[in-house]
């Protein structure tokens, strides 16, 4: 077990030419391989360097690098544009779409008693270790699976064995992971390498995955004092080493403390990650802890247009709607399309702010009627982003109108929260 690349500290500025010359530095001491899968994520993690990692890895290798699966989970396929929006000029062909209801197979099975142990009690069920059937009959020598650490609200720091198990993983697998998190609470998770649910995927990938060639590629990414970004570390290694390294420098880059609850946060998604309430809830998970009760979070999202990233899950979320923990329980007590679903569950349950503060979308393409069918205050997008231009605000507290706000413009890059609701 390997350790082959450990660079960074809150203050690194890890530039383009060293961050390729660091990838080098590891993939020579891996010695020849003839052929490669890399597993990066998608367009919803388009700032964590993957993509420009994944180009420098088909340069050092050529037609070696066999394919690409980016780990999608359950979203949307990445279109042509966005692949190479992500990536530069690669050879599309060699990128394979993972379909997490159809091209699975189980590898192995946590067991019941395990799941209820990590639950305090609350679930009883297993949870299969599911992947995409390309790493398992692909004949590959070496999978790299390439991402970014950081704060999350399912597994609380991002990346490591879930980039496998859940964003190459199968539906049930999914769906359970997600539920764990939900059931056990967002808030005792986010921000911490370690809990119930990486333990699950931590059991998983010493029992199940250790005969695949993974080698983890992680960097560290957080906002630059130009409002900008800079990349802070780059950790690549074969074991759990390199993540706990990458959540530690993480911890320090990408989690904010606030001296006093905030009464008003105003985030805008970026339109070229964002199009969806599924990932664009981010606004919601990142800065829930940081929110006082009574608190208003407006989200200003230009490109998003449906509340699921597919069909069913866009249904279910129409359905059931962000009512809150207790409510979403009782609805997957009584009904079994939201309890053969349980990742939408879980998303409803994180998506809501349980009554505590109020949470108000301007959607690009989602009409009042839809927005506020969901459980969500509605407003005109046009006026917040005229009242609140994110041409005109800095990172951080700024004053509109004689209004106090906190003004963040990339959820997905870091974590926010007052002391007294996050005690690590």
């Amino acid at each position: 077990m390997s350790l082959y690349v450990a660079r960074g500290d809150a203050e690194t500025e890890v530039s383009c030419s060293e961050l390729k010359a660091l990838l080098y530095e590891a993939l020579g001491k891996l010695g020849p391989r003839r052929r490669v899968l890399a597993v990066p994520p998608d367009i919803t993690r388009l700032h964590s360097r993957a993509g420009e990692l994944t180009r420098y890895v088909w340069e050092y290798y050529g037609d070696g690098l066999a394919a690409v699966l980016p780990a999608l989970g359950t979203h949307a396929a990445m279109s042509a544009e966005q692949l190479t929006r992500m990536f530069g000029e690669m050879p599309q062909e060699r990128f394979h779409i993972h379909n997490w209801r159809t091209d699975i197979e189980t590898i192995g099975e946590v067991p019941a008693a395990f799941i209820c142990e990590q639950s305090e009690g609350k679930l009883n069920f297993s949870w299969p270790a599911q992947v995409n059937r390309l790493l398992l009959q692909g004949d590959f020598d070496l999978i790299l699976s390439v991402g970014q650490v950081v704060p999350h609200e399912v597994i609380g720091m991002a990346n490591y064995n879930k980039n496998i198990l859940v964003g190459t993983g199968g539906r049930e697998g999914i769906n359970r992971s997600h539920y764990l998190g939900a059931v056990y609470g967002m808030e005792r998770i986010m921000g911490r390498a370690d809990n119930p649910v990486r333990r699950v995927l931590n059991y998983a990938a010493d029992r199940f995955l250790k005969h695949l060639p993974i080698v983890y590629v992680q960097t560290v990414v957080g906002r630059a004092p130009d409002g900008g970004l800079a990349t802070r570390g780059v950790f690549i290694g074969d074991d759990a080493e390199c993540f706990e390294r990458a959540a530690e420098l993480s911890l320090k880059v990408n989690f904010e403390m606030m001296d006093e609850p905030l009464r008003k946060a105003v985030v805008v998604l970026d339109p070229r990650e964002y199009h969806s309430t599924w990932l664009g809830n981010k606004a919601v998970y990142r800065t829930r802890m940081a929110l006082a009760d009574g608190a208003e979070l407006i989200i200003l999202a230009p490109a998003v247009k449906e509340f699921g990233e597919d069909r069913t899950i866009d249904a279910l979320i129409r359905k059931y709607g962000y009512r809150g923990t207790p409510a979403t329980l009782e609805a997957v007590e009584n009904n079994a399309d939201l309890a053969s679903d349980l990742s939408a569950a879980a998303h409803l349950i994180h998506g809501s702010s349980e009554g505590r503060f109020t949470i108000t979308w301007c959607p690009g393409h989602l009409t009042r009627e839809e927005v506020e069918g969901v459980g969500f205050d509605w407003g005109d997008l046009s006026q917040m982003m005229r009242r609140y231009d994110p041409a005109k605000l800095a990172h951080g507290f700024n004053t509109v109108d004689g209004e106090e706000i906190f003004f963040i413009a990339n959820p997905g890059l870091g974590l926010w929260a007052h002391r007294d609701r996050f005690r690590n």
